[in-house]
């Protein structure tokens, strides 16, 4: 168990410190289960009555919640981001592997740099290059002449196809399979003939990838994942999809082949994206939308239909489907009004 004086806590976050900075500090926890040596924090005044029956040793806050604060504090500015970095100085996460496990297949051909830990029962093959410090879990297949970049952690069960570059301080979560063929196939009557995948897959450098998350290789170009994308478990990005810095794609999420997204986006759970279009920086698509054209620009979009009682959504739906046939109506109808109507 990890413990700190609240005053060094206070130091370490650039917090003002409001009470005892000797108090022993050993996790984070939320407003209604923290206990004493525990502490939280306030993001949103609207939860601000809940301090009263807080029994956290210190909470986190803004100077405007402090009045209704009976515990120690730390004053800040932004407490979800502060909560965020006092979530890493807490961590205790276990590390994916220790040392090099005398069960991890490597080939004499690969390039290792200094303090790596590779998990029992790895394969690394050969020609692949791991930076310094990287840490891979148990169960992981590096393919030949991948490259991972310093710092990047892998747990259980990732597999990395040969030739995709992943960059610096990644993270990426059991079951993620990078660098798998993409859809390709052409059609000689009827039957399905396979297109080679002959490019890769590049990924930046500080990204963060869920957990059973697949991410194709391009078919000939490469499919590029900038620097700063967090991406969410189980989506599916296919051959030559682009994703700019620091764009976040929530769990769920299909991307067709060859979509372009912008920079700073946000994609909601489970939508579903078209390919062969752009989307622009800036761009919030909200959850289980489907996207079947361009964005051109910033903004909120939205598809789909809020959830409704049975009886309600089989009207809406019945309503949807004859929607062409009303519209034929109005417009008959506008037409005979129009021509009752004598011209001024």
């Amino acid at each position: 168990m990890l413990s700190i004086r609240l005053a060094d806590l206070a130091q370490q976050l650039n917090a003002k410190l409001h009470g005892d900075g000797d108090l022993i500090i050993t996790g984070v926890a939320s407003m209604h289960s923290a206990q004493q040596c525990q502490i939280t924090f306030l993001s949103n005044s609207r939860y601000q009555k809940k301090l009263e029956s807080c029994q956290a040793s210190a909470v986190v806050l803004t100077q405007e919640d402090l009045p209704h604060c009976r515990s120690a504090a730390l004053v800040v500015k932004n407490p979800y981001l502060t909560y965020a970095y006092m979530a890493q100085l807490m961590d205790t996460t276990p590390v994916p592997a220790q040392n090099i496990s005398p069960s991890a297949v490597i080939s004499p051909m690969v390039k290792l740099g200094k303090h790596v830990a590779i998990g029992a029962h790895t394969v690394i093959e050969q020609s692949a290059v791991i930076g310094d410090n990287v840490v891979i879990g148990p169960g992981c297949f590096i393919g030949k002449c991948a490259r991972i970049g310093a710092g990047t952690r892998m747990w259980a069960n990732v597999t990395i196809y040969h030739a995709v570059e992943i960059g610096k301080h990644c993270l990426i979560q059991s079951g993620t399979v990078i660098g798998s063929d993409g859809f390709g196939y052409a059609n000689e009557h009827g039957n399905w003939i396979k297109i080679p995948q002959l490019g890769t897959v590049i990924i930046g450098d500080h990204v963060e990838i869920g957990a059973c998350t697949t991410i194709d290789r391009g078919a000939l170009d490469n499919t590029l994942i900038q620097n700063g994308v967090i991406i969410d478990n189980q989506c599916q990005i296919a051959h030559n999809v682009v994703i700019g810095e620091n764009t976040a794609i929530a769990g769920g999420v299909i991307m067709a082949g060859s979509l372009k997204i912008g920079r700073y986006c946000k994609i909601g759970g489970a939508s579903v994206l078209n390919g062969h279009m752009a989307i622009a920086d800036r761009v919030v698509v909200t959850g289980m939308s489907m996207v079947m054209r361009p964005i051109t620009e910033p903004g909120v979009y939205t598809s789909g239909i809020p959830s409704q009682p049975n009886k309600v959504w089989r009207k809406t739906a019945a309503l949807v489907m004859n929607i062409n046939k009303i519209n034929k109506r109005l417009k008959t109808l506008e037409r005979k009004i129009g021509k009752m109507i004598p011209d001024k």
